[in-house]
């Protein structure tokens, strides 16, 4: 008789045995593998054995910097199993801040693609995923049964990090305890079942793509993991694999509803349910997609690494129905407070739950500058409505201050995609030198279109507070996404202040 160890590696422990298909890889997209659960298991296994036989076991660190594959998860499962901590690293990093957060870390192995090898410093133990012989994955794993490591209340289960976007990236350390409640939470409010298959198109070092991948294994469903987002491939897959839960960030959502003709040429009957989160999603791409999508239930999510990380379910417990525009409602066990805002329902979120880390690796200093008495705070803006619906309003270092008065770019965002020429908008602060900080808009107009600088200022100036209209707007084919595939908003930072500094407002 098989025993669930606890172990987040063993969160699919009940299929171990199953030859249904797990994972379909397509790393290489003309050759897509298919993978059951029971060779999944095995190679889970193989990878405990294979580490454990390096000499290396409870807490030490892995570090893995590949794109998306099935290896990817056969290392993040087998470290865990074997007690060790993955530490799973943005391969779209600059070689010094993936050699960073490798040392801190304290990572003794990487596990690779060749393309990335270049980017760690000669000196380290690397595993390469794709080569032959000594040093390479086929002959570092070690094939045969394993038994996985038995974790106590806090031991550390994996280490992702944080995007560095106000700093130095940091290491957040999530416990296995935490991380199973948080699989079976997501599995029981999402009902989630056997017959279910979603996609992975967000890198693997990334909270929601970690948590889609366990929660669909751990339910006994279907995978398709993709190397990186492709539109065109995400979308022909939703035929060729008849997926039911598509994933994504806004910014993703909003390539899709470009290609029209793919889209209408495409059978998306499967489909049941759209999850989006990561970034706030505009009445505007929330129509549009439910065009595109009109018998599928959309959802938002909302979710910090640092929380466990998703706090709210799908459905209220009494069974009421849901606003378009909602993150959410409590999952049980979970606890909340609104600090610093208008009423106790609006403010900066704190939370206190089973799934919240144990802290940041190394950093005791900021650690107690976010957690107090197991009480986290997120650095999120929300507020609950009389239901007990949660919203999101924006992230307390997004705002920003413009004579005084408080600006958030979603807000503005919205407002400036409503126009009918408009298909994407980011709104981010420049440097001025009389009002601190005023908005500039960075827009990619629908095909097509002829907008003008000027008509999406007098849009503003009719539809928001004067204030709030952008002295500068941008016109962009694509905007910049970050390795997240949410927009690179410190990039549009920087070329918002190159701009006022152009013109002698900063």
């Amino acid at each position: 008789m098989i025993t669930d160890s606890g172990n987040l590696g063993d969160v699919f422990s009940a299929y171990r045995d199953s030859d249904r298909i797990a994972v379909i890889d397509l790393y290489d997209e003309n050759n897509p593998r298919e993978i059951s659960f029971r060779a999944l298991n095995e190679s889970c296994d193989a990878v405990a054995r294979g580490l454990r036989r390096y000499g290396l076991g409870v807490g030490d660190r892995v570090a893995i910097v590949a794109l998306n594959r099935v290896e990817y998860l056969e290392v993040m499962f087998g470290a865990m199993r074997a007690g060790c901590v993955p530490v799973m690293i943005n391969a779209k990093l600059p070689a010094d801040q993936i050699q960073f957060i490798i040392d801190d870390a304290g990572a003794t192995l990487v596990f690779c693609d060749p393309g990335f090898i270049d980017l760690c410093d000669p000196g380290m133990a690397i595993i390469d995923f794709d080569g032959a012989g000594e040093g390479s994955y086929a002959d570092f794993v070690d094939p045969g049964p394993f038994d996985s490591f038995v974790p106590g209340p806090v031991d550390i289960a994996e280490q992702p990090y944080t995007s560095g976007s106000t700093g130095r990236p940091k290491g957040v350390l999530l416990h296995h305890k935490g991380q199973r409640w948080m699989i079976a939470q997501l599995i029981q409010s999402r009902e989630l079942t056997e017959d279910d298959c979603g996609i992975i198109s967000a890198p693997l070092y990334h909270k929601n793509a970690l948590l889609a991948v366990k929660s669909a294994l751990g339910a006994g469903g279907r995978v398709v993991v993709m190397a990186r987002f492709d539109v065109k491939q995400y979308l022909r897959c939703i035929e060729r694999y008849r997926l039911t839960m598509l994933t994504g960030v806004p910014t993703m959502y909003a390539l899709m509803i470009q290609q029209e003709a793919l889209l209408a040429d495409t059978d998306i009957s499967s489909v049941r349910a759209i999850s989006m989160g990561s970034a706030p999603a505009s009445e505007v791409l929330l129509d549009n997609v439910q065009a595109a999508f009109p018998a599928v239930r959309i959802r938002l999510n909302y979710g910090i690494t640092e929380g466990g990380p998703v706090l709210l379910a799908w459905k209220h417990a009494d069974g009421l129905e849901r606003p378009r525009n909602s993150v959410g409602y409590p999952l049980p066990d979970v606890e909340f407070k609104f600090v610093g805002g208008p009423s106790a329902n609006e403010g900066v979120l704190h939370t206190r739950n089973p799934g919240v880390m144990i802290g940041y690796h190394n950093l005791p200093q900021e650690t107690a500058k976010c957690l107090h008495d197991g009480w986290l705070d997120t650095g999120d803006i929300l507020r609950r409505d009389e239901d007990g619906w949660f919203y999101f309003i924006g992230r307390s270092d997004d705002m920003f201050v413009t004579a005084g008065e408080n600006i958030y770019p979603g807000d503005v965002e919205t407002m400036l995609e409503r126009h009918p020429d408009v298909m994407q908008a980011v709104v981010v602060p420049a440097p001025n030198m009389l009002k601190a900080h005023v908005p500039h808009a960075f827009i990619v107009p629908r095909a097509g279109a002829t907008l003008t600088e000027d008509e999406v200022k007098q849009h503003a100036l009719a539809n928001a507070p004067a204030y709030a209209h952008p002295r500068r707007v941008f016109f962009m084919d694509v905007l910049p996404l970050a390795g997240t595939n949410k927009i690179d908003r410190k990039f549009l930072k920087a070329r918002a202040a190159e701009a006022a500094r152009a013109d002698g407002t900063a």
